[in-house]
Order: C-alpha cells, then structure tokens, then sequence
C-alpha cells in the first residue's frame, strides 16, 4: 500500500444499500480494512461497540477528526468506513474536502432500499448470517413516506456530486448489484491502491430478502399506482442555466433619517420606491459595502428591508425600453440586430419606429432573454433583465428582505412598512417611466406566452398571473 493514493477511505451509502456485504467482501483483502460505521450517532462501529481505537462515543463527539487520525495511525491496513447521510456531517466535510480519503459511492435502487428498510425495522433482523434464522415479513407500501426516503437520498447523493465537482475528485462508484461480482471488487481494491486481489466473495453475510419488491408489500396495486404518480425524471422541474448573482450591495439604499432599507430588483419600479423613501426617510444613502451596511443595521435597531416584484412582462418591458432603446444604447442595439438577427432601429425610436415595430422588437428582445437567461449566449445576463428569482437568490447569501411587496399593491405595501416603524407614509408618486409606446398597447397572447418562455422561474416560484395592465 505504500503506493497508494490514498490513506482512508469513506463509503457513501445509506441504509440498506448493501453497505454490510461491501464491507465484507472489502474484508476479505488482507490490505484494507472497513470498521463499519464509526461516526454513527446511536454507536461507534457496529452496534454494541461502544470504543473504537481509544475512542468513546464521548470522545469522538468531542474530537471526531482525533478519531480518523487514529483510525489511520493505528490500523493495519488502510482504514476506511462507512458514512449514511445522518452521520457526524462535521467528518464529511472533512473527507470530501481530503483528495487522500478515497471516495467509494454505493448506491441501491431507491424503492428495494426503502422496503428492505421497512422489513428491517418491522423484524429487526439487519443482518442474515444463516438462512435458518431468517424472519420475514411484508410492510404496507406508504407513498408519503417513500418519496420523504426519496427526497434525503438524492438530496445526499447530490451534495457529494457537488463537493466532488467543485473540488474536481472523482470516486468509485458501485451499485448494490455490483457487489456481487468478485471482478468489480477488484477493480475497487485497485482503485484504493492495492495489488491484492481476491478469489470469491465474502461467505459471511446472506441475502434477507431475494423476492421481488411486489411479494414484499401488502398493497402491491396501491403501490403501483402510487409510483406511477411520481415524476421519476423530474420531467416537471424548470431547467435553470442562469448564472448564480451576488448580492450587489453597492446597489442597495437606505432612508437617511429611519430604519429603512430597499434592496431593489432593476427592471422594477426603483425610481418611484427611491422617490417615495426619500420623502419619508429625510433622504437615501447609498453605495454601501458588506461593512458599511453592517454599520448602518447596528445603527438602526428594529429596522426594515424591503424590495419590489414587477410582474414580468412589465419588467422586460421596461428593461427592453431602457437598456435596448435608450439613446446611448446604440452600440448594444447593434450586437443585437447583428449577433441575435432582432429587428432594432439603428437609431434611438424616432417617428418612423411605430407601434408594429416596436411589437416585434420587444418580442425579438424577449426571444433574446430565454436564451440568455439559458446560458445560450456569449453576453453576460444584465441585472436589468435577470431572472427576479436569481437576484433574491443572491440578496439570501448576505440576507433576505424583510419584505417582498408586489408592484400592484406598492401603495398599500410602503404605507405598512412606515407603519412598521412609526413613520409618515407619503403619497406614492406616479409611475413616470419613458417608453416609445405604452405596454399595453402591444400585449397579447403572444407577447404573454412569449414572457412566460423567458422567465418560467419567476412565473412559478411567485405565481404570477397573466399581466392585468
């Protein structure tokens, strides 16, 4: 083993996935060792242990990697265990983090593992070391509790994938069914860096349940119509390919005079918001860093943050009349007409621009977003039209706003923030925004349908509705 890679290794398994007759087929070579699941929180081990190389519960509470450390000072041969995603998480970051743990991901169809777990806990048999002694039973299949068995599995097995992805490892993966092939388990001792190979597989431990899943519940056809209900390809999950955003501190304001702080999505109705804070706050401040902002929140005790939704086809309304039409906007104009073929006026909208034109352009500029917002593009995705999901997602890595308000009820939403803090509500002011033409005259279905292809997050995650004008 002086060769080796590595000098541990973790199996990343769940209950019932086979983990015990891995562990003894890895047994079987005389140069590794697996010492079953030592950061279990019910034992250290296996059950009934109650030390491992020194080590009490206790003490690997206290020092959880202390017990690695000794795992690999002290045993004879390289030392590995096995880790369920309800494990000491402390040591998964470690191992998943150490390119000299090996990782070892097995995994077991998700049904036979949640009724093998049932059975398990209806008889309390969790090993069959002898046919003889075999106890059988048959569970009730419950849908509920089988897609929550569903949702922890693959929401472990994703946060491995991940811290693998970013840390750019990779591990041996086998499946329940793989263990039995005495070929496979060679290839994972050579894959742990050994030499040493093995003729058979383990004698220890047998098969508890070898019947298909239907003999194994007592509602079978329950079972069947429930599992046909499930999305098992998540076919119904809205792809996202936008890029992760920050959050743009420097963008956010704060009244001079009360507790209040706007955390503004672009696109929305940010210059009546600022208006209407500044009059109710004796004036806005801004341009704050992550430091800064710390500073003014311990300032004001008991205050408010807030931000604005605008439904979609108004925020890209407003953002495609802005960013795309705007005088000095002529450069942008043209990498879109040229690089995305959208029908711009070369020039800022003048009288020969009319309603037609300005339809099919803004319809040519929503076009333009799906893709982008899809990754589909070589322009980077402008705060201006990003998804309103992305840019909340990035105000949640320093905080969440108190307060999402919706533009349709803006005027109650302000009045309810300064009754929040004991402040005079001032009168909302109009919405004064420049456009060639008024949205309205240009929405329909297909201007509706077409808002929906580019911002399908926004339209589900807050439930908008068809745009009222």
């Amino acid at each position: 083993m002086t060769d080796s890679p590595f000098d541990s290794f973790i199996v990343l398994a769940e209950m019932r996935t086979g983990s015990n007759f891995l562990e003894a087929n890895i047994n079987e070579f005389a140069t590794l060792r697996c010492l079953g699941e030592a950061y279990n929180p019910s034992f250290i081990g296996h059950p009934n242990q109650s030390e491992l190389f020194g080590y009490s519960q206790e003490q690997r509470e206290a020092d959880p990697l202390g017990l690695l450390a000794a795992m690999k000072a002290q045993c004879d041969g390289l030392p590995g265990f096995r880790f369920f995603h309800d494990h000491d998480p402390r040591v998964l970051e470690h191992c998943l983090a150490d390119r000299r743990c090996a990782k070892v991901v097995l995994t077991r169809n998700p049904l036979e593992s949640y009724i093998s777990l049932r059975i398990a806990n209806q008889t309390g048999q969790w090993k069959l070391t002898n046919v003889k002694h075999q106890r059988q039973a048959k569970v009730h299949f419950e849908a509920r509790r089988f897609e929550e068995h569903l949702d922890r599995v693959q929401a472990f097995q994703v946060e491995v994938m991940h811290a693998l992805q970013v840390s750019g490892q990779t591990a041996f993966y086998i499946d329940y069914e793989d263990i039995q092939e005495v070929e496979v388990l060679n290839g994972l001792a050579r894959f742990l860096g050994t030499e040493e190979r093995i003729e058979a597989l383990s004698k220890k431990l047998k098969k508890q349940n070898p019947e298909p899943v239907s003999a194994k519940v007592d509602n079978p056809e329950e079972m069947e119509a429930a599992l046909a209900r499930l999305d098992r390809f998540n076919l119904s999950r809205t792809p996202n390919f936008e890029p992760r955003r920050g959050p743009s501190v420097p963008g956010f304001h704060a009244a001079q005079e009360a507790g209040l702080l706007y955390m503004p999505v672009k696109g929305g109705p940010e210059a009546r918001v600022l208006d209407w804070l500044g009059r109710a706050g004796g004036g806005v401040t801004g341009g704050f860093t992550q430091k800064t902002l710390r500073q003014w929140r311990r300032r004001h005790p008991g205050h408010r943050s807030f931000t604005v939704l605008r439904h979609p086809v108004a925020r890209a309304h407003a953002a495609f009349c802005a960013e795309v039409l705007g005088e000095e906007r002529a450069g942008f104009r043209d990498q879109l007409a040229r690089g995305y073929k959208l029908p711009l006026p070369e020039e800022a909208p003048g009288p020969d621009y009319d309603l037609a034109a300005h339809r099919a352009a803004f319809l040519g500029f929503l076009g333009f977003v799906k893709k982008n917002l899809s990754g589909q593009t070589g322009m980077r995705v402008d705060p201006a039209w990003a998804s309103q999901v992305a840019v909340l997602q990035g105000y949640a890595q320093l905080a969440t706003p108190d307060v999402v308000l919706r533009e349709e009820r803006l005027a109650e939403g302000v009045a309810w923030l300064a009754a929040e803090l004991g402040i005079e509500a001032p009168a909302l002011a109009e919405d004064a925004e420049a456009a060639p033409f008024a949205l309205a005259d240009i929405y329909d279905e297909e201007t509706e349908a077409a808002t929906r292809e580019a911002y399908p997050r926004d339209y589900l995650t807050f439930g908008f509705g068809d745009w009222q004008g």
